[in-house]
């Protein structure tokens, strides 16, 4: 069944969306102009929206798929860089961390950030692209929907999720299944933020 289309007219501009998209813009608008915004969300201009996998222009990195809203994150798009960063140590091995979360790879890393000594998470938050600097190494199923949309093929990533004092969690995008690695093993690193709609 084909969405029901509204065509927008100004001028010489013309805009046709699905009605459900403007009644969400229209929605969007009126709560941001009554509420303050959320700490810690960055304002979004509408944009289209590119293919999974593929790259969305000045977001830093390829769409890594839609996020339904969980606690007090609302929903988001994750941007996955294009590319890895590199070969990290979790760190801090035989130490437990905070950075328990599996499905929030920002509140991970700002955990591993403040206790210092995490290379793959401090080397994820120093990435930059686009103007963007908020980039996380992603929590374990953060990598895991990076998995479900192959958008990488091979090899074995770091995630932000601990998994005990000597081990967090790594996923293994051949087999596509996540093992805990010793905290000390030096795996792939794959930076990703979130894009609030």
């Amino acid at each position: 069944m084909k969405p029901e289309m509204i065509t927008l007219k100004h001028g010489d501009a013309t805009i046709k969306m699905p009605a459900s998209s403007l009644a969400k813009l229209a929605f969007a608008s009126t709560f941001a102009v009554m509420f303050p915004p959320a700490a810690n969300v960055e304002p979004v201009a509408p944009t289209a929206i590119p293919a999974l996998g593929e790259y969305w222009p000045g977001l830093g990195g390829i769409n890594g798929g839609h996020v339904a809203a969980r606690g007090d994150v609302p929903e988001h798009y994750l941007i996955f860089a294009a590319s890895d960063i590199g070969e990290h140590a979790w760190g801090r091995y035989r130490e437990e961390s905070d950075a328990t979360s599996k499905w929030d790879g920002k509140a991970n890393t700002d955990a591993l950030i403040a206790a210092g000594g995490h290379p793959a998470a401090e080397a994820c938050r120093a990435y930059t692209a686009d103007g963007h600097s908020d980039f996380d190494l992603p929590a374990a199923a953060q990598l895991y929907q990076a998995w479900v949309h192959d958008l990488i093929s091979e090899g074995v990533y770091w995630s932000s999720s601990q998994r005990s004092a000597d081990f967090a969690f790594g996923m293994y995008f051949d087999a596509g299944c996540q093992g805990g690695n010793a905290k000390y093993d030096e795996l792939r690193v794959r930076p990703v933020r979130r894009f609030f709609i």
